[in-house]
């Protein structure tokens, strides 16, 4: 069996835009809609600030590897055993939080990587990632389509993406909007002038480094506006956000159609009894 290619290492490497959304739900059920029925080119299954487990995630990938969309996994931390797991069950993308430096963007590359390509990686030699020994190439090129994402979350981080994009093996940068805000003394409000100029001043630094930049926002006026400034690959909200979102909506929208009706049936009681 040939190794899988990765789609959305390709895009972005292109140039491509990218449409994804956040994934935190640990359903299999909301990791094939969102993969082979709704028209995102990538979705994140997230570790960091969800429930997701390694076992959630294992059956999340075998889904949504089905699918058009490429699922990419967000590992908790910038840690070598974690990561070699994740990859062990089939994950090609990873996105590393909380990424400060070049040396720790280099340590996350170290970590996806064999030996042989200056990593440290354990070796499992039957697992989903080659097939279950299938793919006998695995070893020898699984680094060409593993793709490397990190989160650059402080202003420390920011400035120092001009760095870090020169680490071999780094494939994006992605800005986190809520730590960068927080970093910032602004907590819960990414949309401040100095948080915002900060953003625009992150996918400056990628666009002159050649790296693509991604950004994550449930804001569609926001995200849209991400893309004007350069960021290609861009989540345009989160499954939890949508679901929280729609229902809230709907149950207000026929909570205030039945009160109203209760309202003149309530009146129509009072003239009758008139």
């Amino acid at each position: 069996m040939k190794l899988r290619k990765n789609k959305f290492k390709a895009a972005i490497k292109r140039g491509d835009y990218q449409i994804g959304l956040w994934s935190g739900l640990r359903s299999t059920l909301v990791a094939e809609m969102l993969t082979q029925v709704a028209a995102f080119d990538w979705t994140v299954i997230d570790m960091e600030h969800s429930p997701n487990e390694l076992v959630d995630v294992l059956l999340q990938l075998q889904v949504a590897q089905q699918g058009h969309a490429e699922p990419m996994v967000r590992v908790p931390w910038n840690d070598p055993v974690m990561v070699k797991r994740v990859l062990d069950i089939g994950a090609q993308t990873i996105l590393f939080p909380m990424i400060q430096n070049a040396e720790e963007a280099a340590a996350a590359v170290a970590a996806v990587r064999y030996p042989q390509n200056g990593g440290v990686r354990g070796v499992m030699s039957l697992a989903r990632m080659n097939n279950y020994g299938a793919t006998t190439d695995y070893y020898l090129n699984a680094h060409k389509e593993m793709c490397v994402i990190v989160q650059c979350e402080t202003e420390e981080a920011v400035e120092n993406i001009p760095e870090i994009a020169k680490v071999p093996g780094v494939d994006g940068i992605f800005v986190g909007p809520s730590d960068l805000s927080a970093s910032m003394g602004h907590i819960g409000n990414p949309y401040h002038a100095s948080v915002q100029k900060m953003i625009k001043k992150a996918v400056g630094y990628c666009k002159k480094a050649g790296k693509p930049a991604g950004y994550l926002t449930g804001d569609e006026v926001q995200a849209k506006q991400m893309i004007d400034w350069g960021y290609t690959y861009v989540a345009v909200g989160s499954d939890m956000a949508v679901l929280t979102n729609s229902s809230r909506a709907l149950a207000n929208r026929f909570q205030e159609y039945v009160g109203k009706k209760m309202a003149r049936k309530k009146a129509n009681a009072k003239k009758k009894k008139k």
